[in-house]
């Protein structure tokens, strides 16, 4: 037998993090077992079907390894309306399911109920189909159905719980429950590797697959994605978009790395892992079931380990998008002709230890490309007190002096010029780095003093002390 998985989303305008770690646990399991990877996107929602968000799964799917043409499909559930269609009427015809024109409110005056689920009012009434008449699924009266799950064990529900649920709307339509049904028989998957949450529609599942007479595929369901208060993870409420990732400069290989750790780890006492390594020792039957926490903080501190780990050649290519504006993410404060490659390659190594993420790029090296620094006047408030002024014009004397404009060299004489006022180097470069960069923190600052310039330092230091005055 041939592994057949599938990532199903949901055209939504938005890839979530939790599908993403569903979409590399079903590639990964089916690159162990020799098998296929299926796309099949759900688009039978009309306000969701846009070909934009189409793009959007497959784009996001792109960043994070699993590449157009290396898949199967992607499949459209739209396309297979007429197998959903058919699939229903089988189930009318062998008695399997059967009409009901009931309300919410006639089963509410019934049951004296708006809690109780439905009451198999039509199960045996002969109603036929036609216009508002909704098709129910006849539930087993008796026993239970189990569910073998790769990750679970074996869930039980008793089949007098599940109540006859509708597989098509009154106008005909078949429901998600029957198409999801019947797109994974058309297509032959043998495993179903889900989130957590669709557990409890799973003996319904089951059971539509076994009246259609086919063998239920494989079922893991993996642990949900909770935030810190360990609610499920909620686009309305937490950031859970992959591409608010990507545009924000977190790398693919942490991203990869950090959703696969959810709910699992490899050997060992350690986290941060080749993918090669991941791709070896992945096990379904490990997953722990517990709900999984997506911890931002820690994705960070991934990102930052994972730009650390990049040859700077590397480094310098990752920040392009940031440092020129393209694509989706926003132009940086400087125009096109003031930025200077080499000057930004002189300095990548420096920032490439300082950064979690590739957009803190631009606020660490504006200040090498703008014509004056911006200022942050906060920085400026807490740091140009009493005695700023005469330190500016001393340093501002020191460095017109100095032979040799290298960092060395500025550090020395700044010290020295500190020395003299008594003042460690710290309380002393301070205004130099204000009046320079604009902040309090960033780059070390005679490097980047060394960098920027005889000329543009010079100027950048008078000016200060003339807002001094």
């Amino acid at each position: 037998m041939t592994v057949r998985v599938r990532f199903a989303p949901s055209p939504t305008g938005m890839f979530h993090v939790g599908g993403a770690r569903s979409a590399l646990q079903n590639w990964i399991y089916a690159r162990q077992q020799g098998g296929v990877f299926v796309l099949r996107i759900e688009d039978t929602d009309a306000a969701r079907n846009k070909p934009e968000w189409t793009e959007g799964i497959l784009s996001a799917l792109d960043w994070i390894g699993i590449s157009r043409g290396s898949y199967e499909g992607p499949y459209f559930q739209s396309e297979n309306a007429g197998e959903h269609r058919a699939a229903a009427a089988r189930l009318y015809e062998s008695g399997r399911a059967y009409y009901c024109d009931c309300t919410r409110e006639d089963v509410q005056a019934r049951t004296g109920s708006q809690y109780q689920g439905y009451d198999g009012y039509h199960r045996d009434r002969g109603l036929g189909p036609g216009p508002g008449h909704a098709l129910r699924f006849r539930t087993p009266d008796e026993g239970a159905t189990v569910v073998v799950d790769l990750i679970r064990g074996e869930p039980t529900f008793e089949n007098k719980l599940i109540e006859d649920f509708v597989i098509a709307r009154g106008d005909g339509s078949p429901v998600f429950l029957l198409a999801n049904v019947v797109d994974d028989m058309t297509m032959g998957i043998t495993h179903v590797i889900r989130a957590e949450e669709h557990l409890p529609n799973t003996p319904k599942q089951q059971l539509l697959w076994e009246a259609l007479g086919v063998k239920p595929p494989i079922w893991a369901h993996v642990p949900v994605v909770v935030n810190e208060k360990r609610q499920k993870l909620s686009k309305r409420r937490d950031k859970v978009a992959l591409e608010a990732y990507r545009e924000e400069g977190y790398l693919a290989g942490a991203m990869r790395n950090y959703l696969m750790l959810l709910g699992w780890a490899p050997s060992g006492d350690r986290e941060i892992v080749p993918w090669s390594v991941i791709e070896d020792e992945f096990r379904l039957d490990e997953v722990n079931p517990s709900p999984a926490f997506f911890d931002e903080k820690k994705l960070r501190a991934f990102n930052g380990e994972y730009i650390r780990a990049l040859p700077v050649a590397e480094f310098v290519d990752a920040c392009q998008p940031w440092l020129t504006g393209t694509g989706t993410i926003a132009p940086p404060p400087w125009q096109p002709e003031e930025f200077d490659a080499d000057a930004f390659a002189a300095v990548a190594p420096l920032a490439q230890t300082r950064i979690a993420v590739l957009s803190e790029i631009v606020s660490n090296v504006d200040f090498l490309f703008l014509a004056s620094p911006l200022i942050d006047e906060a920085a400026w408030t807490k740091t140009m007190k009493d005695g700023s002024a005469e330190l500016l014009d001393d340093a501002v004397a020191a460095f017109e002096a100095l032979e040799s404009w290298d960092a060395e060299s500025l550090k020395s004489t700044l010290e020295a010029v500190g020395a003299e006022r008594g003042l460690k180097l710290g309380k002393t470069q301070a205004p130099v780095r204000v009046a320079v960069t604009g902040r309090t923190v960033g780059l070390p600052l005679f490097e980047s003093l060394e960098v920027l310039g005889r000329e543009r330092t010079l100027t950048r230091i008078r000016a200060a002390r003339l807002r001094l005055v």
